[in-house]
């Protein structure tokens, strides 16, 4: 996944909009040093490549970057670079928050997946739309290094249909109607449609719809309901969806369903990263 490079300058500006005071006033900014990061608990490494982007931005030279979505142990290094101090000190507080945040996106997400595989080993963890505006990229970014995937990038990319735009329809049997001029009229694209009952999730199967998406159905039901609509209709994309978290991921895996969409990933504390910067 690319992060621009306008991106990348954004984030350095922000943290140094003029210069480091301390390093300049120390006039130690010249003197040639080297960085390195390290975890202090077990995780999922992400924005690495980033990271090793804005250190030669600022002159430093990385000599040691693990890919995101490398598992890491506590003490071991995973990044390091040389440079002088003004580079160093300037790169080091924007390349911890980039890996500790994304670190933790990435870490909670494998937890969610490979919880999940225990009892379902073809679901998939996908991740909402809900992170805080101007991180989607990383964030994105992070899922992906996790072994998760974005579920809905943006409103242009799938056809969702919630209960909010069915409240401008006179009701599900208009939806039904809808929807062979919806994917005729979209032809590449699925016609995905949010449900919480079984009698309007074997209505829409019926209709035609790609994929239904069961929103906060207790994982007990939800397994029922997988049951009922694979009689019929075993290769429709069910997904579980609303509330879904690592404490019952398990259970909602459980229920059969291909993909559970979850924000929980985003929420969290970040992943504990020490950071040594001394001379070279």
């Amino acid at each position: 996944m690319y992060i621009s490079e306008e991106t990348l300058d954004r984030f350095i500006h922000e943290d140094v909009p003029y210069l480091d005071l301390t390093t300049e006033l120390l006039d130690i900014g010249q003197d040639a040093g080297r960085i390195s990061f390290a975890s202090r608990e077990n995780g999922i490494v992400s924005g690495t490549e980033e990271v090793g982007r804005i250190l030669q931005k600022l002159g430093a030279k990385p000599d040691l970057i693990l890919p995101s979505g490398t598992a890491i142990a506590p003490g071991k290094v995973f990044l390091q670079a040389e440079g002088n101090a003004s580079g160093l000190h300037t790169a080091w507080k924007i390349s911890l928050n980039i890996l500790e945040y994304c670190s933790g996106i990435a870490t909670r997400t494998r937890a969610l997946r490979d919880k999940a595989r225990t009892v379902n080993p073809a679901v998939n963890i996908l991740s909402t739309r809900k992170m805080f505006p101007g991180t989607r990229e990383l964030a994105i970014k992070s899922v992906v290094a996790g072994g998760g995937f974005p579920h809905r990038l943006g409103l242009s990319e799938t056809i969702l249909v919630f209960r909010q735009h069915i409240n401008f329809l006179a009701d599900m049997d208009e939806l039904c109607k809808r929807i062979p001029q919806l994917r005729k009229q979209a032809c590449e694209k699925k016609v995905i449609v949010e449900v919480e009952k079984l009698d309007e999730a074997l209505l829409l199967a019926a209709a035609g719809v790609d994929g239904l998406q069961f929103d906060k159905v207790p994982p007990e039901q939800l397994k029922l309901f997988v049951g009922e609509i694979r009689k019929s209709y075993p290769h429709l994309l069910l997904i579980g969806a609303g509330g879904i978290k690592e404490s019952n991921v398990i259970e909602y895996a459980a229920t059969g369903v291909d993909g559970i969409v979850t924000t929980s990933m985003y929420f969290g504390r970040p992943l504990d990263i020490s950071v040594t910067i001394e001379p070279a």
